[in-house]
């Protein structure tokens, strides 16, 4: 049963052009970070593009359990009225964060400094991945957190009463991490300091600046080393979301694939460390060009065109790029499948613990579709078969992981027979519209028995 509740089977079908814009959503990142900062300054916080996809929505509810006003106007703008740094209340329910690693592992963080308990919970998918990667650092701050076998959800979180800063060196690379770390250090005196040797997604270091804190990021020997002072007073702001990138993958790479196709994603978010699905399909030889560059709430954003490429080539992707594009990999395969030769993918362990083992989900389908797929620990390679050779024919099992799921379509969408997943519930998770957006281009995605 999926976690999401009746299963949804889908299915695509190779489809004619594809054609036209694709307003793909807010982006994911962006919108639990500006709910949770904004329910961390004194005002209030407006924010337009937000994501209403169910894991921002369970985060936006999370805010109102700890004591922030939080709400809609019909036009889409949201509003969050925010109780300070250090002023979240205790909550008096459990806080369900559905499938969200980012939103629970976020949410501890801005509690963990706080001299309140909650207790966290999700779905089966998020209460089988690992949490202690974020509460040892806490418990460094002085948290303590008591949770499943494994440090898995439930868990309940006791924030320190008198928070120390804390100088930590991030182990892997984990965008979640770092600024779990760093919103707890706002609520800490003094100075608390992160160095990550590989830079990740740094929507956290940015918005903390634009909310008035005082932070600094320097290159050294070490790596990035971000500094953060404790106990600043967040201003409001009015935030406008950038769509997407990850959502924005699905609609570029089926564009990619489907003969005839060009699909233009209007306003994407182009932040250097979100960027590398973009720069690896440009190596393969993609047809992809950004037009209308511009800047807007501090992230750089552009108009993204992407036209059907027949000579797509397989590449070995750098693995320093691996953090800029980690939620990527899974439809990158399928577009690698359409490629000549192999792709082969390093230094991606970190797919073994997303919403699911991403690597085993996405070979095991790919196989069963008639691609070749070899995988290790932290590797994959994929035997591209070329245009129009890949069979398909098969139903894949999406592990109540959205873009698993939303993967699997892409891929029927240029296949010899259709493609199917066993559920596709979860693809509500991030990309609600997925299926209108998508048919809007032309795609023929199917849900099975309605």
């Amino acid at each position: 049963m999926s976690g999401h509740g009746t299963p949804i089977p889908m299915t695509s079908r190779a489809c004619g052009p594809l054609q036209g814009a694709a307003q793909v959503p807010g982006d994911k990142s962006i919108s639990h970070r500006a709910l949770i900062l904004g329910a961390l300054s004194v005002g209030e916080t407006r924010i337009t593009g937000l994501l209403e996809g169910e894991d921002v929505l369970d985060t936006a509810k999370a805010m109102r359990a700890f004591g922030a006003e939080v709400t809609r106007d019909d036009d889409g703008m949201w509003h969050v009225h925010g109780v300070g740094v250090g002023g979240f209340a205790e909550p008096g329910h459990v806080i369900d964060c559905g499938n969200s690693g980012t939103g629970v592992r976020l949410i501890m963080g801005a509690m963990a400094t706080c001299p309140i308990s909650a207790t966290f919970t999700g779905d089966a998918s998020l209460n089988s991945r690992p949490m202690a990667r974020v509460t040892d650092p806490l418990a460094l701050f002085g948290t303590q957190s008591v949770g499943r076998a494994g440090g898995r959800l439930p868990m309940t979180i006791v924030g320190a009463a008198d928070p120390v800063p804390v100088h930590y060196v991030v182990p892997v690379p984990s965008a979640q991490v770092k600024s779990a770390v760093l919103l707890a250090g706002l609520n800490a005196p003094g100075q608390t300091v992160v160095i990550e040797k590989e830079a990740t997604r740094d929507h956290t270091e940015r918005m903390l600046a634009g909310f008035g804190a005082e932070i600094t990021t320097e290159v050294t020997d070490e790596g990035r080393v971000i500094s953060l002072t404790g106990r600043p007073e967040l201003r409001p702001q009015t935030i406008v979301v950038p769509r997407d990138p990850s959502s924005a993958a699905f609609p570029v790479c089926a564009a990619l694939i489907v003969p005839g196709s060009d699909v233009l994603v209007p306003n994407i978010g182009l932040n250097p460390t979100r960027a590398g699905l973009f720069e690896t399909l440009r190596e393969m030889g993609a047809d992809l060009t950004y037009e209308n560059l511009r800047e807007e709430g501090g992230e750089p954003v552009a108009d993204l065109r992407a036209r059907y490429s027949p000579a797509l080539r397989g590449i070995e992707v750098p693995p320093a790029r691996a953090a800029s594009m980690i939620d990527e990999y899974p439809v990158l395969s399928v577009v690698a499948a359409f490629a000549t030769g192999a792709t082969v993918m390093r230094g991606v362990k970190e797919l073994r613990v997303k919403e699911s083992d991403r690597i085993a989900a996405m070979a095991t389908g790919l196989r069963l579709n008639g691609v070749t797929v070899e995988d290790g620990p932290d590797w994959w390679t994929v035997h591209g078969l070329g245009h129009g050779n890949v069979p398909g024919g098969a139903t894949c099992a999406s592990h109540l992981d959205h873009r698993i799921a939303m993967s699997f379509m892409v891929l029927g969408m240029a296949t010899q027979s259709p493609v199917s997943v066993d559920d596709g519930s979860p693809i509500a998770t991030s990309f609600p519209i997925f299926e209108p957006l998508m048919a809007g281009l032309g795609a023929q995605i199917e849900r099975v028995g309605a």
